[in-house]
């Protein structure tokens, strides 16, 4: 019998969550290991070698892990959930001149619910991540806070986890940093771990050229878009770019444009297939409205309050006010103008280290 109970681990075969697994067990928990195939790499169409969470390599590494330590460990394929979800939302946005946020979109919708689903059937009573993130109760609602390793902190990518899958989650690295999660995996003798390389690639797009995979993916795509017109914000035509799809909010590197001087996206006009070009000053707003929300801290935002408000995974976040003018969206007014606020990324409210909650940017804007 286990001292706390039986619980189903996420595990990629990359060092963090392999060491959550590990510190689980040693904790006096029945661990049970599940990787998930989402993708094939194979038919993504890249040119890369495969690596990363979805690859042999990295479900071989987990099981090792498991098979050392004793205890079970399975293999869940979720490439169709994957696929119908994710990758349509993906190539969907872009289509609709927003730039979107695979990442976030599996985590939370995907590989939660899937090993919830398996845990059930397991009878797990928790899951776990190797995310560094925290996670505890307040008047009777589960949230999410920040790592204590500022640098790996993962809290911004949980914001759409909901309260019944928080209630059975568990977060063994959120008070550790990744130094300290290195000197563990020595001390254990995982220097597979140790050595191993860390991938920050989108995992269906392993050469990181998201231009080709959308080509791949939708081969007519070139011959509808194709031949747009790049445009300065008081409509003067400069020059022809690839198509609307293939830009997003805030690039400067492969316009294939010289106009003399630095210039930016700063607006994606799908209806007219029009990309928009700008000096740096014209990427600034000081709003924004965020919608498909999910709140963690409270039910609902019931007076306007104070945050710290990220508006992409590496922002460090701008003070913000924020309202929330309906139910299922707020106004996020910046006292200070924030730089490439893209619509289609995730937005992130903190009170402290807190997650207030999240959701989607649909619209940024500029008032005096």
């Amino acid at each position: 019998m286990s001292k706390h109970g039986r619980i189903l681990v996420a595990m990629s075969g990359g060092i963090d969550s392999s060491l959550a697994s590990v510190l689980l067990h040693e904790q006096g928990y029945e661990v049970i290991g599940m990787t998930m195939k989402t993708w094939d790499y194979a038919s993504s169409g890249g040119t890369k070698k495969e690596t990363g969470c979805c690859s042999l390599d990295s479900i071989n590494d987990a099981r090792t892990i498991a098979v050392e330590l004793g205890f079970p460990h399975y293999i869940l394929d979720i490439r169709n959930e994957f696929g119908d979800y994710v990758i349509d939302h993906f190539t969907g946005e872009y289509l609709e001149g927003r730039t979107p946020n695979p990442c976030v979109l599996c985590n939370t919708h995907i590989k939660w619910d899937a090993l919830l689903r398996r845990a059930d059937r397991l009878d797990c009573e928790f899951i776990a991540t190797g995310h560094y993130a925290n996670l505890r109760e307040e008047n009777n609602r589960f949230v999410v806070s920040k790592g204590i390793d500022a640098w790996k902190d993962q809290s911004y990518v949980l914001w759409g986890v909901s309260q019944e899958s928080l209630a059975r989650t568990k977060l063994p690295l959120g008070n550790l940093h990744k130094s300290e999660i290195r000197e563990m995996a020595k001390e254990r003798g995982f220097m597979d771990l140790v050595n191993k390389s860390e991938s920050y690639e989108i995992c269906f797009v392993p050469d990181n050229d998201y231009r080709g995979f959308l080509k791949r993916r939708l081969p007519e795509l070139e011959g509808q878009v194709a031949g747009g017109n790049y445009v300065l914000q008081d409509g003067s035509v400069v020059g022809k770019h690839e198509g609307y799809p293939f830009y997003t909010i805030g690039q400067r590197k492969g316009l294939g444009i010289a106009l003399g001087y630095p210039v930016f996206v700063t607006e994606i006009r799908k209806e007219t297939n029009e990309v928009v070009l700008g000096r740096d000053k014209e990427l600034e707003r000081n709003g924004m409205f965020v919608s498909k929300l999910n709140l963690q801290k409270y039910a609902r935002i019931e007076s306007p309050i104070e945050t710290i408000t990220k508006v992409r995974y590496k922002h460090d976040g701008a003070p913000a006010l924020i309202t929330q003018v309906e139910d299922d969206r707020i106004k996020v007014r910046f006292h200070e103008s924030v730089s490439a606020i893209a619509p289609g990324q995730a937005a992130v409210f903190y009170e402290g280290d807190d997650v207030v909650g999240g959701g989607w940017i649909s619209k940024s804007f500029k008032e005096e």
